[in-house]
């Protein structure tokens, strides 16, 4: 029983590393979602510190442009608080370079000393989460959205769709391209960002996508509309892709004034 479990444990990483290699000559975009847990003002500040003034000035030198960087509306009542980051790659290779190159960085040190250098019994952070997407092959690029209502009233809206199974994750994923549900936020005008399935997360298998919309009120009619349209109606009766979500988290989010979207 050992030695046949250590045999799909080289197998399933011989698969995964193919898939990888693969994967990065596609055109598809990879995105890394940094969510940054925190419980204090104080720790707010210090994080808000760190990725103005340190992270997205030399994730720009980098080239890595259209950082954005997100506070979920519920942050005022929750007591796990969080910040959400989306930084985006053209390849897989791409995005774990920069990884290793971004804390090589002293400059990090002058420009957010009070994060870099925060003593172990007052740290920055609860916990830091990393989630690394491979965009759709109907969506394999990020979209800026297309907002011309004030900042502030903005509402971005990051959903995460678990599924019970590889098996139903990859038909979910199906609905979304093949079966033509993001054609359906297109046509609706959602103004989606992004969509992608997890490879690397604490929530898997799972996909997640991101859409925004000029205010809240926007967003509800948005939603209304979507369940009300024919085209949902009829996809999401089709039997094929019944119990293809086994849990929805939804975050609505506002963009930090330092966002670059």
């Amino acid at each position: 029983m050992k030695l046949f479990s250590f045999k799909c444990v080289v197998a399933i990483v011989f698969s995964s590393l193919i898939v990888l290699q693969v994967s990065a000559r596609t055109k598809n975009d990879w995105y890394q979602i940094t969510v940054y847990h925190y419980k204090t003002a104080s720790q707010e500040t210090l994080i808000d510190g760190f990725l103005k003034e340190a992270l997205l000035p030399e994730l720009h030198k980098k080239g890595i442009m259209n950082v954005g960087v997100f506070k979920p509306i519920a942050n005022d009542t929750a007591s796990d608080k969080t910040i959400y980051v989306l930084r985006t790659f053209n390849s897989i290779h791409k995005l774990t370079r920069a990884a290793d190159d971004l804390w090589n960085v002293s400059a990090f040190e002058a420009t957010a000393p009070g994060y870099v250098n925060s003593d172990y019994k007052t740290p920055p952070y609860t916990r830091i989460e990393n989630i690394i997407v491979k965009a759709f092959d109907m969506a394999p690029k990020l979209t800026l959205p297309n907002l011309t209502g004030a900042r502030n009233n903005r509402v971005y809206e990051f959903r995460s769709y678990e599924a019970s199974s590889e098996k139903l994750h990859n038909n979910k994923v199906h609905m979304f391209n093949q079966g033509g549900e993001v054609a359906l936020f297109s046509r609706l005008n959602f103004n989606p960002v992004f969509y992608g399935s997890v490879v690397a997360g604490s929530k898997m298998p799972n996909l997640v996508y991101m859409t925004s919309f000029e205010n809240m009120a926007e967003r509800d009619a948005h939603w209304k509309a979507f369940s009300a349209d024919a085209e949902w109606k009829k996809l999401s009766a089709l039997p094929e892709y019944k119990n293809n979500v086994s849990h929805a988290d939804i975050v609505l989010m506002k963009a930090a004034e330092y966002s670059d979207f």
